[in-house]
């Protein structure tokens, strides 16, 4: 059995396949087997992984048609026959020493799972940029300890990524732990991320950074109204988890939701502008629904986060228009609250809000 699988989920990188393939099998730990799923790329990544398939024996390729990022990571995840499973993704690489370091943490520790810190770069014309993220930048004080998820829920509070760490093999099996299987590859991480913490009850993080994660377009547009509502599918695909276990349900429920703010907001700043105003309307709506239901727990969030969040379910319409910066702000929202109001006749939606701090 080896030590480490190391999936790799492969669609149309060719031009970052070969260093991130190269850093994985220079890797120190040795004992690894490296499994490469080709999505149905239409450039040269599969003519690139077949090189590397026949120069070393650790390379496994599976090619299959394009079914988006979420079945792609499962196709891995049951071929693996690791101790415990890492995930790189095809267009980062990571550093010689990472996974002889995690290995022997997790082994020493028998651990669920670790996670380290991680650096985002840009190479842009040349030029390597690093920024060295921390995992829990508020909470110095929980590296290099085994920590429970259930015990500390400040732990939902980190950076949520799948990538910079590994992850015991049987822990993911006996718990059914995969990613969801919607097409694309938007947020899918998120599901995948909640019920690894669910889960865990020996978790670790580490004050090193051994992933290099891309981020030469970190702040790209989405445009696609499908795409728009990907995080909505994903933290559906969460709250169905959480539905099945009553105990997760009501201890969880509020972590569910600071999670779901935040990615959100994130959406909120990513979303391309066309769409802006229609996610604020349904931003609104799907968390007026959970203050009705008592889901909302002040004490999660910060005072900041609170704050925003009312402003939002008060009065999507205004809220947007605070972010208009541009010169025909004005104008640009009135039209943009029109198709607003043609949103909420359409899905029935109501202006009005219920003041959470009424309820509450």
């Amino acid at each position: 059995m080896p030590k480490v699988s190391i999936i790799i989920p492969v669609y149309n990188v060719e031009t970052y396949l070969r260093e991130c393939l190269d850093s994985v099998l220079n890797q120190t730990l040795k004992d690894i087997e490296i499994i490469c799923i080709n999505d149905g790329s239409t450039d040269g990544s599969p003519s690139i992984l077949d090189e590397y398939a026949a120069k070393d024996s650790r390379v496994k390729v599976i090619n299959k048609p394009n079914s988006g990022y979420g079945h792609t990571m499962n196709v891995g995840m049951d071929e693996a026959t690791g101790e415990y499973i890492g995930i790189v993704e095809s267009d980062d690489y990571v550093k010689q020493n990472m996974y002889e370091i995690l290995y022997n943490i997790a082994a020493e520790q028998d651990l669920d799972l670790i996670k380290a810190d991680f650096y985002r770069f840009t190479n842009e014309e040349g030029t390597l940029n690093l920024q060295y993220t921390r995992l829990a930048e508020q909470f110095l004080g929980y590296y290099n300890k085994v920590l429970c998820p259930y015990d500390d829920l400040n732990l939902f509070r980190f950076i949520m990524n799948t990538w910079s760490g590994i992850y015991k093999r049987d822990f993911l099996n006996v718990h059914d732990i995969r990613h969801n299987e919607t097409r694309g590859a938007s947020f899918q991480d998120n599901g995948f991320f909640f019920q690894t913490f669910c889960w865990a009850k020996r978790v670790y993080f580490l004050d090193r950074p051994f992933y290099m994660n891309r981020r030469d377009n970190p702040n790209s547009s989405v445009h696609n109204k499908e795409k728009v509502f990907c995080v909505s599918e994903e933290y559906q695909f969460i709250r169905d988890f959480l539905e099945q276990n009553a105990d997760f349900k009501n201890h969880f429920m509020p972590v569910y939701q600071l999670k779901k703010y935040h990615n959100y907001m994130f959406t909120v700043d990513r979303v391309g502008d066309e769409f802006k105003l229609m996610f604020l309307y349904h931003f609104s709506k799907e968390f007026q629904q959970s203050a009705l239901a008592g889901e909302l727990d002040r004490k999660i969030f910060t005072g900041n986060e609170w704050e925003t969040l009312n402003r939002i379910m008060e009065d999507p319409e205004k809220y947007y228009c605070s972010l208009r910066k541009d010169s025909n702000g004005i104008v640009s929202c009135l039209r943009k609250i029109l198709s607003g109001i043609s949103y909420c006749r359409e899905y029935g939606l109501k202006a009005a809000f219920i003041r959470l701090k009424e309820k509450l």
